[in-house]
């Protein structure tokens, strides 16, 4: 058995322990004990070295610890090695992990929405409560409550008791035996194996960042400590810079990109009108200048250098002056349009097809619309030729 040093001293950092196991070439290590944190609870693992090699990843073997190394520790079973945990990050998790049980243990007592899942994360952090009809606008009731808590500094400790005897926890331990329970004074009772704080001051902020419904709950995005104050502190630089862009005050902000998003919205109303108007003018020159073949059939080929769906309204415009079939092709990316106008018979989602498919191409679309690529644009003449766009090539001299 490995143990778990953690358990009583979560501000444990450096440690000397004898090497049970070694496997996997000497990067996967087993100790008699450790201070290291494996992944658990939704909490993630440590990281620091062992024997001066760098843990990369802790895993629980339920009576063992895996110490998972970046490389080979060439020491033989039995040898002593000394740990040292990152505390940098072991900080920020006890934060994230106390925090996480000071919210949920609120949220269930004054709102009445247990927990249903929680995740932490390297950015952020999720509590899944179940709550159907969430109101956002009291998001920063319920932040404030919990730093009110917080700066309580309610003591946090830690006990081993029988599961049997175990009364007053907030969720029941489905376990037998001995459990370890994480007592928040006066606040929470919890059976949880995870690492936390002394007291909730050392939470340092709460900061409830959105929610969101989900498969019938709420989520509720959170940090706490220094990673609150480092997210508060990132926000406020970029609603700054977002200001100063436009001269304006931060909190002027959501005023402003109103009226740019509807400025925008009108703009783009404006721009597809004068397209429309512009593709109207272009497909009337282009129609009167184009001459019918023997079926009476217009055949117009344009090409471009942007996508060739950006020609779709000059293509529509087109087929419909009547009896006209459009091809727009892009020779640098080998894309191709087609449509037709309902007078000529022309099925453009069948013939296209067949012509990308006689060169290795995929498309398709409505007998009126189709679109698609070839696998290489020097393949585009041969599609224009099976559409009958162009004459053949002439046979190469002998």
């Amino acid at each position: 058995m490995t143990d778990r040093l953690y358990y009583t001293d979560a501000r444990l950092d450096r440690f000397t322990a004898a090497v049970l196991d070694i496997t996997d070439d000497g990067r996967r290590v087993v100790l008699d004990r450790t201070a290291f944190y494996p992944t658990s609870g939704g909490q993630p693992h440590d990281v620091g070295t062992l024997g001066g090699i760098a843990v990369v990843d802790v895993i629980d073997e339920e009576e063992r610890i895996a110490h998972c190394l970046a490389g080979p520790i060439g020491v033989p079973i039995g040898s002593m090695l000394v740990g040292q945990v990152d505390m940098t990050r072991r900080v920020d998790h006890m934060q994230q992990h106390t925090g996480q049980h000071l919210l949920s243990a609120m949220l269930t007592d004054e709102f009445g929405w247990p927990t249903v899942s929680v995740h932490f994360g390297d950015d952020t952090n999720t509590v899944d409560v179940a709550c159907e009809d969430f109101d956002p606008t009291t998001l920063a009731a319920i932040e404030r409550r919990a730093n009110t808590l917080i700066v309580q500094n309610r003591r946090v400790t830690v006990s081993f008791e029988n599961a049997a005897d175990a009364a007053g926890l907030r969720k029941p331990s489905d376990r037998d035996g001995e459990l370890r329970i994480v007592t928040i004074e006066g606040i929470d009772r919890s059976a949880c194996g995870g690492t936390h704080v002394d007291g909730t001051g050392e939470i340092g902020a709460l900061l409830l960042r959105r929610a969101e419904k989900t498969k019938g709950h709420t989520r509720i995005e959170f940090v706490c400590g220094h990673r609150a104050v480092s997210r508060a502190r990132l926000d406020a630089e970029l609603l700054t810079k977002a200001a100063r862009m436009l001269s304006a005050a931060p909190h002027d902000l959501p005023g402003l990109v109103e009226q740019q998003m509807q400025r925008l919205t009108e703009g783009e109303r404006e721009r597809k009108r004068l397209a429309s108007e512009l593709a109207r003018y272009q497909a009337t020159a282009m129609w009167a200048a184009s001459v019918p073949d023997r079926d009476g059939v217009r055949r117009i080929t344009v090409s471009v250098t942007g996508a060739v769906k950006d020609a779709e309204p000059l293509a529509q415009q087109l087929v419909a002056l009547g009896s006209c079939a459009v091809v727009v092709t892009n020779t640098e990316a080998g894309g191709v349009l087609m449509a037709t106008a309902a007078d000529t018979g022309i099925d453009a989602g069948q013939r296209l097809r067949a012509a990308l498919q006689g060169v290795g191409g995929r498309g398709g679309g409505s007998p009126r619309l189709a679109q698609g690529a070839v696998p290489d644009p020097s393949l585009l003449h041969a599609v224009l030729e099976h559409l009958a766009f162009l004459p053949p090539l002439p046979e190469p001299l002998a």
